[in-house]
């Protein structure tokens, strides 16, 4: 499959009745201490707290009835799994979120009040990743994955069909976030395919959790990692 602008679109409209038209926010002080205009897509104002909830929702509306009566699961470290479960109790169906032990409890509070399931593992990827394929084994779960998923690219990417109705005139660039990279693919897709939104799309991550960096400039999937911030998923 190729992802482009008719995936992203057609995301937004199965998923715009669910989920919050985020505002645009500008803040002089930050303007003048960066010599430039900034503008924030407020998506912490997002349902769940995050933009995660529009590829969550877009994963489980796109799915068949008799797929979503298996249930479906995944690995977060928070956000990605609050959202899951939060979508997944609109359709009624159950949710396993794989969680590092080490993960933060309001993350944790999240996705129980969500109606998920949580289940502690090591935090490393190969843990969480292992977790999964045997419950999916023994449970025959749907696995819905944080970011490598179309769906859920998708999904993310829904953030900028907002922000391009919202915006009058082209920026010169999107700084994006990155941890798996799913939003970024999501918006890059968009800006790429319809033109006139942006001239750059550009990601960013704190330097001391730079898995991203160094992935993408040493040609190698950096998967293990372990960051050093006070940011979390």
């Amino acid at each position: 499959m190729s992802l482009g602008i008719q995936h992203i679109s057609a995301a937004y409209d199965r998923i715009s009745p669910f989920i919050h038209k985020t505002p645009l926010i500008r803040s002089k002080e930050i303007d003048k201490l960066c010599g430039c205009e900034i503008i924030f897509k407020a998506d912490n104002f997002q349902k769940v707290g995050a933009f995660k909830a529009r590829g969550a929702c877009n994963a489980i509306m796109s799915m068949e009835d008799e797929r979503l009566r298996r249930g479906v699961i995944t690995h977060s470290s928070g956000n990605h799994g609050a959202a899951l479960a939060w979508a997944a109790a609109m359709k009624k169906t159950d949710c396993i979120v794989v969680m590092p032990k080490n993960a933060s409890a309001v993350k944790v509070d999240a996705v129980n009040c969500y109606g998920g399931t949580v289940l502690f593992c090591e935090p490393t990827m190969c843990a969480r990743e292992t977790m999964v394929q045997d419950f999916v084994s023994k449970q025959c779960s749907q696995f819905i994955h944080p970011f490598d998923d179309y769906s859920v690219i998708a999904g993310q990417g829904t953030i900028a069909v907002e922000f391009a109705s919202q915006l009058d005139g082209l920026l010169d660039k999107i700084l994006v976030p990155v941890g798996g990279g799913g939003l970024i693919s999501g918006i890059s897709v968009f800006v790429k395919d319809k033109g006139g939104l942006a001239s750059q799309v550009i990601g960013t991550e704190p330097e001391k959790a730079r898995d991203a960096a160094d992935s993408f400039y040493g040609g190698i999937h950096v998967k293990e990692y372990e960051p050093k911030t006070m940011a979390d998923g």
